[in-house]
């Protein structure tokens, strides 16, 4: 069934979907350092991250038993991999990084997409998108500072898990349309986690009663915000629902201060300022495309 217009749910929708994806990089951070027991190794993060999504999933496809359809497997597995790449990379940096400096990183993911697209998809980039994605660039070298000295690995690792997940889209905008979301949100959650658990045997550790809590707060909030993120783009065009997408770097700052007492420092404050004004470009003109 069509879903109606519907701005004011879109938005309300999105900024949820925001607030929950930076709650995971919370959780991933309490778990990454020692506060609530000893450290736990990222890719035993991500594993508990795909474990607990793919139960919630898998709750709603049993309760909603919606038809699978026959899955492009190949695609899937390859978007799966990426998926599982870059969040395993992200959850290693926001262990020493504040959250909003990786968060704005993040952020460069639909720039790097930009760019894969061109030989993966065959897709022709104009002045305007060239310019959006260079501004965005211009943001991430502010935050990471390779002038100043020395430039933290943690940044580096952001920059990386960006770039796969930029890899990821590409691979998504050719699974929409062919699959329901529905299904696409199953079989990545369940192709990531057997990737996840093949990668854990070599690093997992027995975490402790609030660790456990920890990972499964990140999971169902993570298949949480799949969820409401889905619900905002059925509702409003992308050009006007990205932009509020925006809001999970003021989330995970807030966050990071409460949890942790980071104060962003003026660097962060313009690198990101600068990374969503070139995204925030780069959606209208992609929205303009689609048009």
């Amino acid at each position: 069934m069509e879903t109606r217009p519907n701005p004011l749910a879109a938005a309300g929708f999105m900024l949820l979907a925001s607030s929950l994806i930076a709650g995971t990089t919370l959780m991933a951070k309490l778990v990454g350092r020692d506060v609530l027991g000893d450290p736990l190794h990222p890719l035993q993060i991500s594993h508990g991250r795909f474990l607990f999504a793919f139960l919630a999933i898998s709750s709603v496809v049993g309760i909603v038993r919606p038809t699978i359809r026959t899955a492009n497997l190949p695609l899937h597995i390859a978007r799966s991999a990426s998926g599982w790449t870059g969040i395993s990379l992200m959850f290693a940096a926001v262990a020493f990084i504040p959250l909003a400096d990786a968060t704005a990183i993040s952020f460069l993911n639909p720039v790097f997409a930009m760019i894969l697209a061109i030989p993966l998809l065959g897709e022709r980039v104009g002045p305007i998108r060239w310019f959006a994605a260079a501004t965005a660039l211009v943001g991430a070298l502010i935050l990471i500072q390779p002038g100043a000295g020395s430039v933290h690995p943690a940044a580096l690792l952001a920059l990386v898990a960006a770039m796969v997940m930029g890899f990821e889209i590409t691979l998504i905008k050719r699974l929409t349309g062919r699959e329901a979301p529905l299904q696409i949100l199953w079989i990545n959650n369940g192709i990531g986690l057997t990737i996840a658990t093949l990668a854990v045997i070599w690093v997992w550790q027995p975490p402790t009663p609030a660790q456990w809590a920890a990972l499964a707060a990140l999971g169902f909030m993570m298949a949480l915000a799949q969820t409401c993120f889905i619900q905002s783009m059925k509702r409003a065009d992308a050009s006007f629902v990205v932009p509020f997408s925006y809001a999970t770097l003021l989330f995970a700052g807030l966050y990071d201060f409460t949890a942790f007492g980071v104060v962003p420092v003026t660097t962060s404050l313009l690198g990101a300022g600068i990374i969503i004004a070139g995204g925030i470009l780069l959606a209208w003109r992609e929205s303009r495309r689609s048009r």
